[in-house]
């Protein structure tokens, strides 16, 4: 057994709280939604993301403090957009010995990678809690219902990644270990670029149109081949790849249905430019700000990305949905 914090009870914090808690594990979930509070205290259900998930056992809390006493681990359930402000909030309260576990996907105010962000706020906070941060192909319904599901717990000391991985694991989560975090959060921004380029194929057609799954296939390699060179040159570890923060995300996040990034690029690849594109998406596409984050340095380090290139000229106009994915396929021809 572990008590856990869970910060953030949107979709994948309720999921998580789920599962923890049937494991028999101690878990209180803090939100500042106080009809998500209300919901839960009330009914056990989280109404407002995950309406048929009970959640049994969990407590819930909108007092930091009160989520925070006696857990060993925090979890960072939190978009992010708003992670750095509540890191902020709990960096002078934590316990040296309180692990944080971030669950954010993306980038943090400024374009830089969501660890790097917290760290400068923990230090800056003369707080020494080691950070570890976890991604995979986790869809939150799924995981919430007891479907196997792999993820990947990072951190730079191995030892701390370990233990999250064996006591975070449960019959349907399978967590795997690694010492690479850098990896894991240049993965979980790239694959939105990729994202992006799999919903443009969608946008064009198929059949009679000019996209389809053999030509999102293709252009699912070449954001792939890409992403194995680079973001090694990066400081990836070459390992990172092949896992579930790697490959195992990117593929979730660029078929499925459900991705808002593959669904800007569908509405892209439709003819509909950038700003009614993410006008048409209810939650933020990652992907735009990751195309430009990666562009930008891969410029200052004078690293040749050019599938990177290709898609920002979509997202700037510069070229056509069908000139993109047309040049594209072309890299490394």
């Amino acid at each position: 057994m572990i008590s856990i914090a869970v910060l953030g009870l949107g979709n994948f914090g309720t999921a998580l709280a789920r599962i923890w808690s049937l494991h028999g594990n101690r878990v209180c979930g803090w939100t500042v939604e106080e009809e998500v509070f209300a919901s839960i205290r009330e009914t056990g259900v989280n109404a407002k993301y995950l309406p048929d998930v009970v959640l049994p056992g969990a407590e819930v809390t909108m007092d930091l403090g009160v989520a925070l006493d006696g857990a060993e681990v925090v979890v960072l359930a939190l978009p992010s957009h708003v992670i750095l402000e509540v890191v902020d909030d709990i960096g002078t309260i934590l316990a040296d010995r309180q692990i944080l576990l971030d669950l954010a996907k993306g980038l943090a105010p400024g374009e830089r990678l969501v660890s790097e962000a917290i760290k400068e706020k923990l230090g800056a906070a003369g707080c020494a809690s080691p950070l570890a941060v976890m991604t995979g192909p986790t869809i939150a319904r799924e995981v919430a219902a007891g479907v196997l599901t792999t993820a990947l717990v990072a951190s730079e000391e191995l030892s701390i990644a370990r233990t999250l991985a064996q006591r975070l694991s449960t019959d349907t989560l399978k967590l795997r270990f690694a010492n690479d975090p850098l990896g894991v959060e240049l993965w979980g921004a790239f694959k939105n670029v990729i994202a992006l380029a799999c919903g443009v194929c969608d946008g064009l057609g198929g059949e009679n149109g000019a996209g389809g799954d053999n030509l999102k296939a293709a252009v699912f390699t070449a954001g792939f081949r890409e992403a194995c060179r680079l973001l090694q040159a990066m400081g990836a570890q070459p390992e990172t790849a092949l896992s579930p923060a790697g490959v195992g995300d990117l593929f979730v996040t660029a078929t499925s249905p459900h991705g808002r990034n593959r669904r800007t690029g569908e509405l892209l690849g439709s003819g509909k430019p950038l700003d009614e594109a993410l006008g048409s998406t209810v939650m933020v596409s990652e992907g735009v700000r990751a195309t430009r984050m990666f562009a930008a340095r891969a410029a200052a380090e004078g690293l040749p990305a050019p599938f990177v290139t290709g898609v920002l000229e979509l997202l700037d106009g510069a070229v056509t949905a069908p000139d993109c994915v047309q040049a594209l396929l072309q890299i490394d021809a």
